[in-house]
């Protein structure tokens, strides 16, 4: 049984960056009998980790692992009730500590915003994991956590009311301050490195249901475009402007489409999902959102094209992250607005203080694996490879927002 094991979390990756201010987040607000270990591939670096946490730290196990040790990870896996991992690429290194968690029936939390990867331990660890009893979480960081409770909080809201089913659907990101983060590039390099010479990893990556169960059991819906612009007024009532595509939307729609099938449909067999961010409201707004569609497009073309040591040297490393002072300055909001069957407006919004990849996934992360580890009896009775929603649920959405984040959903 997991409840009998020696730690509650283990934090792999704790020497990262993002590991690291998990860690610390940890330190400061799990609970005093929240028993945790850091793991990393080297005992003196997890040290100096240690070192410079709160003193509730100070006392926290070690444990030695490589990524490219199973036994190592197995052994880690089996020791503990959940394990976070910051350790990316995920494609390069996430699978078998992925896959001996599964094995192990010990719950899993990570950052990851790769399809490839998430599409591949589906397929390698959800029947083990169902079996196991095991609740295998991708995505629990900005990717997707603000998407996907979003979504769901909508979803809740809506069945209070008996309104029906959600229908067109479409995240803003209304306001976003924030670092880019070197790991999140590097997963980004890697994935385009293994499309640019894999067509079948090409075809998947472009499905906007790649990450469903079942591709054949969804409805058919026609064209669902992950990166478009949108004008405000066909998003819903009162919302003005013209739409830039979001960065993370070809990542995050499918993890949403996956909690809705995984729910069997619950949003609605005519639930279109899709993201965009906010360039403002003036007549330039169009303008504008073309200027950063167009952007965006060519920042994949240079990454897809110019030689590696060049893009090495202008992009941002993996590992490193901004200071304390600019990690608290940052912020979101994301409003998400839907029209249900029966014809009503709803809207919901998550919001949180702290740099969106950094400060505030700290928290999402934290709050996921402390979530597994104090709400068992909350949270929704699943097991597999499973999204943020249909497996922290209501859970997740309650220690948030205790956390600082708003979280809320209305008819409008």
């Amino acid at each position: 049984m997991t409840s009998q094991r020696e730690y509650d979390i283990v934090v792999y990756g704790a020497t990262g960056f993002v590991g690291s201010i998990t860690a610390d987040y940890l330190a400061r607000n799990a609970p005093e009998n929240t028993r945790i270990a850091l793991a990393g591939r080297s005992r003196t670096k997890l040290e100096s980790t240690r070192r410079q946490l709160p003193a509730a730290a100070s006392e926290w196990p070690l444990l030695e692992a490589d990524a490219s040790d199973v036994d190592a990870l197995r052994t880690l896996a089996e020791s503990t009730r959940v394990v976070i991992t910051t350790v990316g690429p995920y494609a390069k290194y996430g699978l078998p500590l992925a896959t001996a968690c599964a094995e192990a029936g010990t719950d899993y939390v990570d950052l990851t915003g790769e399809v490839l990867f998430a599409r591949e331990s589906i397929d390698a660890n959800h029947e083990i994991a169902q079996r196991t009893g095991a609740r295998i979480v991708h995505s629990c960081g900005f990717d997707s956590i603000p998407s996907d409770l979003g979504v769901h909080v909508l979803h809740a809201a809506v069945a209070a009311d008996d309104a029906g089913e959600l229908t067109d659907t479409t995240l803003v990101v209304t306001s976003l301050k924030g670092g880019t983060s070197g790991g999140t590039i590097d997963s980004l390099r890697t994935q385009i490195e293994t499309v640019k010479n894999d067509s079948r990893a090409r075809r998947l990556a472009a499905r906007p249901y790649s990450l469903s169960p079942d591709r054949s059991l969804e409805p058919d819906l026609g064209r669902q475009s992950d990166v478009a612009l949108v004008n405000g007024k066909d998003i819903a009532p009162g919302v003005d402007g013209w739409k830039a595509p979001f960065f993370m939307a070809s990542y995050n729609t499918r993890v949403v489409r996956r909690s809705n099938s995984l729910r069997d449909w619950a949003y609605g067999k005519q639930f279109r999902y899709r993201e965009v961010m906010s360039v403002g409201h003036s007549f330039a707004s169009p303008v504008i959102a073309g200027a950063v569609s167009a952007a965006l497009g060519a920042a994949i073309v240079v990454m897809t094209v110019a030689p590696k040591k060049l893009l090495d040297r202008i992009l941002p490393k993996p590992g490193a992250g901004p200071s304390a002072q600019a990690q608290e300055a940052g912020r979101f909001t994301m409003d998400i607005y839907t029209t249900t069957t029966t014809g009503a407006h709803y809207r919901s919004r998550v919001k949180a203080q702290g740099d969106p990849g950094y400060k505030a996934t700290s928290v999402m992360l934290g709050e996921s694996a402390l979530a597994l580890v104090h709400n068992r009896s909350d949270l929704p009775d699943a097991a597999g490879v499973l999204t943020p929603a249909t497996a922290l649920g209501d859970a997740l959405v309650t220690r948030l927002t205790d956390a600082g984040f708003e979280i809320w959903a209305k008819k409008v």
